[in-house]
């Protein structure tokens, strides 16, 4: 469904800063295929997120979603195909609109705008339903600004927004990483639920190798803007954290330097 072709990126071209940061990186990825992205820092992840959302521009290559090129659209065109939760929990909604605002925006993703309510009584009975699903009691708070709830609260109610509407392509961009740990698994165990009860394509970029470990069908691993290990089925499964680091090494000849892998 989504193809990356030669895709490259450079920071502060012809300049004593510049920066390779994707070095023509090539992709396909299936239908259906929850794929984990790890590598070192700066080894062009986020960046690779940001291109095929289109937050970023990219200077070489191109981007296909269901065959057509989409690497000229903007990143509120792709948005109404693409879903993305930052690591931010406070990018993802807007604080000073209610939850059920919020919900409505989400709901509208793509769709033409017109003079009418803006939250509708079914729209409530829909939301009230999908809230139920995070646990976090959210669905008797509909009327509350969102600017009131905790980090945790405000990261899942993202995760449902960005598939209320199911997307295309769902971009999650270490969403878990700023939450604390018990929050963090509540966020985890619901981000599998939704993705495979809904059946979506995905991207999970993590520094934590047991989650990507455990979670999706294949892994990839970027260094200084390559991907230099792409591994998928079964003999991921049997993949363990000192596999990855020795074959790291193997392809690189170098020891990983990011200590929260390590220590992950």
């Amino acid at each position: 469904m989504i193809v990356v072709e030669n895709l490259t990126k450079i920071f502060h071209r012809n300049s004593v800063n510049e920066v390779l940061a994707l070095d023509a990186v090539s992709l396909t990825v299936e239908p259906g295929d929850f794929i984990t992205v790890i590598g070192s820092n700066g080894a062009g992840k986020s960046t690779l997120l940001n291109c095929l959302a289109g937050t970023q521009s990219h200077d070489a290559g191109r981007i296909l979603a269901g065959g057509k090129d989409i690497s000229r659209l903007s990143e509120h065109q792709r948005a109404r195909f693409i879903g993305r939760v930052f690591q931010d929990p406070l990018l993802g909604t807007c604080g000073s609109l209610t939850i059920e605002q919020n919900m409505a925006l989400a709901l509208r993703r793509g769709a033409k705008r017109g003079l009418r309510p803006g939250v509708r009584k079914r729209d409530r009975a829909l939301f009230h339903e999908q809230l139920e699903i995070l646990g976090l009691g959210l669905e008797k708070r509909l009327g509350i600004q969102v600017g009131l709830l905790s980090g945790g609260q405000r990261q899942g109610l993202t995760m449902l927004m960005a598939t209320l509407v199911k997307p295309e392509l769902l971009l999650l961009d270490e969403h878990t990483a700023a939450l604390d740990p018990k929050t963090a698994v509540q966020i985890l165990d619901l981000t599998r639920k939704i993705v495979e009860d809904h059946h979506l394509t995905t991207l999970m970029v993590t520094h934590n190798l047991n989650h990507a470990l455990s979670f999706g069908n294949r892994l990839i691993m970027l260094h200084r803007g390559r991907i230099i290990f792409d591994i998928a089925g079964e003999p991921k499964y049997r993949l363990k954290k000192e596999d990855l680091l020795a074959r790291f090494y193997d392809r690189q000849g170098e020891e990983l330097v990011s200590d929260r892998m390590l220590l992950a």
